[in-house]
């Protein structure tokens, strides 16, 4: 079998690709490319594998929308879920002390060392509610 069948058949038979043919054989790109192209069935295969690949890509998106779609689901179960709990929590009538309220919402307050408090970052519109300082002394 010389060169031009061998690389005939592993292209046309073996469905290898042109680079993988030319380091199996270890000739170059080109020798390989001008072989093949010369060849009568060259085009018919082309467009075999540009369908082949074409069908293999849409099946595999259509894999990917699917799994991403149900990631989204379990997401929005779960915070389904978390709702309901902040719901429970918040409706009962407890209160929340400053501490509380201060590590949840810690990106509205800045810490004064002098006096041991945080106090609200100015420029923060509150409600009434909302400690405008929580003493820290003893922690």
């Amino acid at each position: 079998m010389d060169i031009k069948e061998e690389i005939l058949d592993l292209y046309f038979n073996e469905k290898m690709k042109q680079k993988d043919i030319a380091n199996i054989l270890k000739i170059s790109k080109y020798k390989v490319s001008r072989t093949v192209s010369k060849h009568i069935d060259y085009q018919k295969e082309k467009e075999d594998r540009k369908r082949t690949n074409y069908n293999k890509h849409k099946k595999e998106t259509k894999k990917l929308i699917y799994q991403k779609r149900a990631n989204q689901q379990i997401e929005n179960i779960i915070i389904r879920l978390q709702h309901v709990q902040a719901s429970r929590e918040l409706s009962s009538n407890m209160q929340i002390s400053n501490r509380a309220f201060k590590k949840c919402n810690s990106s509205i307050y800045r810490y004064n060392p002098k006096t041991k408090t945080y106090k609200l970052k100015s420029g923060i519109n509150v409600t009434y509610d909302v400690p405008k300082s929580i003493n820290w002394k003893g922690l």
